[in-house]
């Protein structure tokens, strides 16, 4: 196979999200209202709390954290949901393309969004509440990059969830990004946390990303390099949860379980 046809799978699913979202109202609605509403409560919170400019951008940075996180992880969960949603799981494998192909091109279109998402809680931030939470660009796209990571690794889950679990295991596409926001500190330290649970936290990538994002708001981090930390615990999960899929995708085909989700 050449380079340039698996180019050309991956940006098809990219393409299709985009056709599917372009034409569904709620997915347009994922990206634009619940991420400022999301931000507008937690704003509104932080001036109640009358705190300084540090904390305040504390928790604006975790709101927006959380709603490109969300937005971005959707996107890879829906390249198998919105085929199960419309039974026709079967005729998408039965196409000469990859699990690759499938993640890549649904995370593309998720970074569309996600970046999108972010711009637009990034004005909000500074028009509603004066507070700029505009690090320096190269640090910031890093940053994001290590976001979109975190997403894939969700979106991944879920996946492979879907294929083992069936219809059941729809709920984890938006019930993961919340379990990562009460492990990885997106509303507080992860010092704050019991030790077994900080453990943990500490072998998610998000949390170091977060505080990496933090420090240039005077924030200790937990670790000396935390992006670096970020994204070798990155890469690592998602050769791991690739590897997940991939087993989960075949476990699926000789049990009849892609059958099941096509009509």
């Amino acid at each position: 196979m050449s380079l340039r046809s698996e180019v050309y799978k991956t940006l098809g699913f990219t393409y299709r999200n985009f056709i599917i979202t372009k034409r569904n109202f709620f997915t347009i609605f994922e990206t634009l209202f619940w991420p400022v509403i999301g931000l507008i409560s937690v704003g509104l919170m932080g001036v109640y709390l009358e705190l300084n400019e540090e904390r305040f951008a504390f928790i604006l940075i975790g709101a927006v954290t959380l709603s490109v996180l969300q937005v971005s992880q959707l996107d890879v969960a829906y390249v198998l949901l919105f085929d199960i949603w419309s039974k026709s799981v079967r005729y998408t494998f039965a196409t000469p393309i990859s699990a690759w192909n499938m993640i890549l091109g649904a995370w593309f279109f998720g970074i569309f969004r996600g970046l999108i998402a972010f711009s637009i809680l990034f004005i909000a931030g500074e028009a509603l509440f004066r507070v700029n939470i505009l690090i320096p660009i190269p640090w910031l796209l890093l940053f994001l990059l290590g976001v979109f990571l975190s997403a894939m690794i969700i979106g991944v889950i879920t996946c492979s969830l879907l294929l083992i679990f069936g219809y059941r295991a729809e709920i984890f596409a938006w019930t993961l990004s919340a379990i990562f926001m009460l492990i990885c500190g997106i509303y507080y330290p992860v010092s704050m946390l019991p030790e077994p649970m900080r453990a943990f936290s500490y072998a998610i990538p998000l949390t170091h990303f977060l505080e990496f994002y933090r420090s240039f708001y005077g924030f200790e981090t937990s670790f000396e390099n935390p992006l670096l930390i970020g994204y070798l615990i990155s890469l690592l999960a998602l050769v791991v949860l690739v590897a997940l899929y991939l087993w989960a995708f075949e476990r699926a085909r000789r049990r009849g379980t892609i059958t099941q989700f096509s009509e």
